[in-house]
């Protein structure tokens, strides 16, 4: 039966304090308060039921004289009907002036139901509504149960949401509690709307904020569901875009969301005062600790004379400050930035203030709403513990780790007074979510063809922390498996143990004639230096071999017996050669074997028959990053240096040295640019280098060119031609990326414009070989084109290769998308000047999606 719900208690009291016939049989005049001044057991109790009589008078507290006068009468009245335990409360005289409490007991809930309810469970309900099974019927919990429910669909963009409350009513005082719930449609942001942005357009305001507006493909997402808080998180992103750009005084007026019935959405407006974009004009250091020079702390300072007002800069300076005065022995010292605006100049003087803190400890570290994560997880990320000096900046260091360990849905750490003056605690709140993942991803592009991937991983292992991932790859040309694992803390100090197994087979395809099966493992460590700074090391080992289709990997190649006339019935030769000669198995005096009659190159020959090869390798990555966003970069800079050591043992012995700088600008009208570096160079150690140890390199170096299409190559006309590699590359790319003003922000679609121009040389791989002991026979005839015997056994010695530095460069125009289905690029590129011997490719597609 449905119900509203009514302030009866409320009422009663109200009736009770200021009306006497409650108090008084019909017709009495007003009881004066010493006519009701009773003691506590000249009360009785009539009605209840399961609240003992005790428990009821000790809601009324006798005055002086143990003594009840109207006062406290008054207060008991209140207290009980406040308990939410009665649906009634009436006081009354009795016989002889006693005080009589008649009560009605609210019901006993048997079961708590939820119907309608799709899009949300009833375990999450059942954890946000006070009523609970086998408690006490409150209508006034039910009312704000019904009001809680309504605002969890709402905040999950469900607007039109309806909340009925039911009760069935049940023997024995007891009810079913029923809410039915209407859900409705999602309710989306139809529009988003900036007022007042003069230095930056919507279009890149839209970027800085995490609320989008609905499109075609939001299904797939949930960004563009209106949600208050997330809008009001939306106001400090821009406030904060500006404040590191240079705007001090930028103002977020306020975020207006208006509910618009035809669209059935929310148009949200932002309203900006921008003020003047500052410099920095000067910094000065001050401190008033005794025997502290102030100017050490200069070399810590991220803010540089002559750019942009950066209030992060600032604040990592003031962080960086502050904790090495704590290790110098000030450790409470504190560092308090200010600055002095010149409005004419539109330049700022930064000062940093080192001042003594007050003598603050921390007296324990309160963990609250980590229910699966171990608590060591969360506190290794404090660099402070119980009993050490407070210091702020560490204690905001520790709260931006927990937010990036991406474990919680919120991180939020409070101070509270301690058991002294000089004692404070440290709250720490969480809301966990979900941290495993399960994804069925699939792409396709021109070099690995169609590609299927199935991963499971999990990013708090047990609650401990820990990262574990398994995937298994199928596709056209690419299949294996992966098996990942990572300690963030070894040995409880801030370093990262990582472990992968992996096995992978590359086929041959239309740019390369052979196949390579790899099966590898390796451990490695990673180390965070600064923020912006990290290194890892790395040990490798592997085991790799070449496989070639059967059409190349035919050696009964002599076409004559060993008179050298009568044809040899065992002769298969590769499709290459018949259509070189013209007629399939017919006598042939052009004195070709095996290599040369369509086979594979030498090099992938000798490497097939060398089998498997074993590579065991160290090496480490040097890797600078301080770019505004690692996803969708518009500034900063992001360089990788490695180098890897071959010759800790196994087959092969060399030094391969790596380096790829990217820097990004936004340049004029949301337009940024893009310069990246890149070069590379291979050195011999001792053992010859395989032609697999080379850079082999196409589309990666410069665009326009299939995958294996620049560098040195094998010009045996009845071969593959395959490309053999090189030890040294160089690269330079100029990329203009814009955004397709005509569309909606959220589509995610932009342009791109770019030239490359790059060179892959010097190849120094295999170019003799004995082929005796390759062949099914030991008679052979020489590799290169001769008229000898073809009976002689020969060496071969006929790889004729293009080893020229010719540059190549191209120009070109791509198309990025961010979808939901994945990253997705297609790039259309015309190379400009090639090598002899290189092979094009125009157009270039890749992508991929988990879904």
């Amino acid at each position: 039966m449905k119900f509203g719900l009514r302030l009866r208690g409320g009422l009663l009291a109200t009736l009770i304090m200021f009306g006497a016939p409650v108090l008084a049989p019909v017709g009495a005049a007003f009881v004066s308060s010493s006519a009701l001044a009773q003691t506590v057991q000249s009360i009785s109790v009539e009605g209840n039921r399961r609240v003992e009589v005790e428990t009821i008078r000790s809601y009324f507290k006798p005055g002086p004289g143990g003594r009840l006068d109207q006062g406290a009468i008054d207060d008991g009245l209140k207290a009980l009907i406040e308990t939410g335990l009665f649906q009634d409360v009436r006081i009354n005289r009795g016989a002889g002036g006693q005080i009589v409490v008649s009560v009605v007991e609210n019901p006993v809930i048997g079961r708590i139901a939820f119907e309608g309810n799709k899009k949300i469970k009833d375990e999450q309900l059942t954890g946000e509504v006070q009523s609970k099974a086998r408690g006490t019927f409150s209508r006034a919990m039910v009312q704000s149960d019904t009001l809680r429910i309504a605002e969890i669909y709402r905040r999950s963009g469900r607007y039109d949401v309806r909340v009925t409350p039911e009760i069935i009513e049940q023997p024995n005082n007891r009810v079913d509690l029923v809410f039915t719930v209407e859900e409705g449609a999602k309710t989306g942001v139809k529009s988003i709307e900036f007022v007042g942005n003069n230095a930056y357009s919507s279009y890149r305001l839209r970027d800085v904020i995490k609320t989008h507006e609905s499109n075609l493909l939001s299904f797939l997402a949930s960004s563009d569901i209106y949600d208050p808080d997330r809008v009001e998180a939306d106001r400090d992103l821009i406030r904060r875009f500006y404040l590191k750009n240079g705007f001090a005084d930028v103002q977020v007026v306020a975020a207006l969301t208006e509910y618009d019935p035809e669209k059935k959405g929310f148009n949200v407006t932002f309203k900006i005062e921008e003020g003047s974009q500052y410099r920095v004009g000067s910094i000065d250091f001050r401190s008033s600790i005794p025997n502290f020079d102030p100017t050490s702390m200069r070399n810590y300072s991220r803010v540089n004379v002559g750019s942009f007002y950066n209030v992060e800069s600032v604040e990592k300076s003031v962080e960086e400050m502050q904790i090495e005065a704590s290790r110098r022995g000030y450790a409470f010292a504190v560092v308090r930035p200010g600055g002095d605006r010149n409005f004419e100049a539109h330049t700022v003087s930064v000062v940093f203030n080192i001042d003594e803190g007050p003598r603050t400890y921390i007296e324990r570290i309160n963990l609250r709403g980590n229910t699966r994560t171990r608590d060591y997880v969360i506190r290794r990320e404090f660099d402070v513990s119980e009993g050490d000096a407070y210091n702020r900046a560490l204690v905001d260091r520790a709260e931006r780790r927990l937010k990036n360990l991406d474990y919680f849905k919120s991180v939020k750490i409070t101070t509270e007074p301690g058991s002294s003056s000089d004692r404070v605690i440290l709250l720490v709140d969480m809301e966990e979510k979900s941290t495993g993942d399960f994804s069925v991803s699939g792409g396709y592009s021109t070099t690995d063809g169609a590609l299927a991937e199935v991963s499971v991983s999990e990013r708090n292992l047990l609650g401990r922390g820990l990262f574990a991932k398994a995937a298994v790859t199928y596709g056209q040309y690419a299949r294996g498996y992966s098996l990942s694992f990572v300690e963030p803390y070894l040995l409880d100090y801030r370093v990262a143990l990582g472990l992968d197994l992996y096995q992978r087979e590359q086929r041959s395809n239309s740019y390369i004639s052979y196949g390579t099966k790899t099966l590898g493992f390796s451990p490695r460590l990673g180390f965070s230096l600064r923020e912006d700074l990290s290194l890892q090391v790395r040990y490798s080992i592997y085991r790799q071999e070449i496989t070639l289709p059967s059409y190349l990997a035919n050696c009964n190649n002599n076409q004559f017996l060993a008179d050298g006339v009568t044809p040899n019935p065992a002769f298969n030769p590769s499709p290459a050669f018949s259509a070189a000669s013209g007629i399939p198995l017919a006598p042939s005096t052009n004195g070709l074997g095996c290599y040369s009659d369509g086979e594979a190159s030498l090099p992938v020959r000798k490497e097939l028959a060398n089998g498997k090869t074993l590579t065991s390798a160290l090496g480490y990555t040097l890797t600078y990053n301080t770019l505004d966003n690692n996803k969708n970069p518009t500034d900063g800079l992001l360089v990788d240096f490695r180098q890897d050591f071959a010759g800790v043992g196994g087959d092969v012995s060399y030094l391969k040295t790596v380096v790829d700088a990217k820097y990004y600008t936004p340049l004029v009208s949301d337009i940024v640019g893009l310069v990246r570096l890149q070069g590379g160079m291979l050195n011999k150690m001792g053992s010859d280098l395989r032609m697999l140890d080379h850079f082999q390199m196409g589309p990666n170096l410069v665009r326009g060119f299939a995958p294996n299409g620049i560098g040195p190559r094998d010009l045996n006309p009845f071969g593959t031609q395959d490309a053999l590699g090189g030890t040294k590359y160089w690269g330079a790319s100029l990329e203009l990326q814009m955004p397709f003003w005509f569309l909606p922000k959220e589509v995610g679609l932009k342009g791109a414009v770019y030239a490359d121009a790059g060179g892959l040389f010097d190849y120094q791989g295999p170019t003799t070989w004995s082929v005796t002991n390759e062949l099914t026979t030991t008679k052979n005839s020489s590799c290169t084109p001769s008229t000898v015997n073809p009976a002689s056994a020969g060496t071969c010695t006929g790889l004729v290769y293009d080893n020229g530095n010719a540059v190549r460069s191209s120009v070109g125009v791509g198309l990025i998308w961010a979808s939901p289905f994945g990253p997705l690029r297609f790039d259309y590129a015309v190379p400009l000047t090639k090598g002899k011997n290189d092979r094009t490719q125009e157009f270039r597609f890749g992508g991929g999606t988990s879904f």
